[in-house]
């Protein structure tokens, strides 16, 4: 449920532009691999959490996702973030030298929430890579993220990922979503 039929539909519109633009020039970032610049898209009290999923049955679907507190894929701050970019930047990580090459597609943007300084965005994505000669894997799913306002500029303060997948082909998870 919207928490803003205050806003006018000029209002609407012009945030969920200002959130695709956002989500949009990220994936660039990613796909250039210029990940220190995607630091500075976080807050400094940034979540980002991707669950596991399981299948279930119809009766128990509400289980079908891990909590937060429980098993996670990622479930980072900004430190592991850091971590994580230096890693890839220094050649440190072996799943990624030679390093990925990785396409981003983001889609349905639609803002769900929007409270004083925070937008809440709910987006699908494709997350599509290739490795070495023939290594390939796709990810896709669905994003809930919160985009703050800090010094007139939209930053990602919460990211949460879930998968379509419930089986992990790849080698690796050292994309980040």
């Amino acid at each position: 449920m919207s928490r803003f039929p205050q806003l006018t539909v000029q209002e609407r519109l012009h945030l969920t532009f200002e959130a695709q633009e956002f989500l949009y020039r990220e994936a660039e970032l990613l796909d250039d691999r210029r990940l220190d610049d995607w630091l500075g898209l976080l807050t400094e009290d940034i979540h980002y959490w991707m669950p596991i999923r399981r299948t279930t049955q119809a009766k128990e679907v509400h289980l079908e996702f891990t909590k937060l507190g429980g098993m996670a894929y990622f479930d980072d701050d900004l430190s592991t973030l850091t971590l994580r970019v230096k890693r890839l930047s220094v050649g440190r990580a072996w799943a990624e030298d030679p390093p990925s090459r990785t396409r981003h597609l983001i889609s349905n943007v639609r803002v769900s929430d929007v409270d004083v300084d925070e937008i809440t965005v709910m987006c699908n994505f494709q997350l599509y890579r290739t490795r070495l000669n023939s290594e390939e894997d796709s990810w896709i799913g669905r994003r809930e993220d919160v985009l703050r306002r800090v010094d007139g500029e939209l930053k990602l303060a919460k990211r949460h990922i879930f998968l379509e997948q419930t089986v992990i082909l790849s080698q690796n998870l050292s994309s980040i979503f």
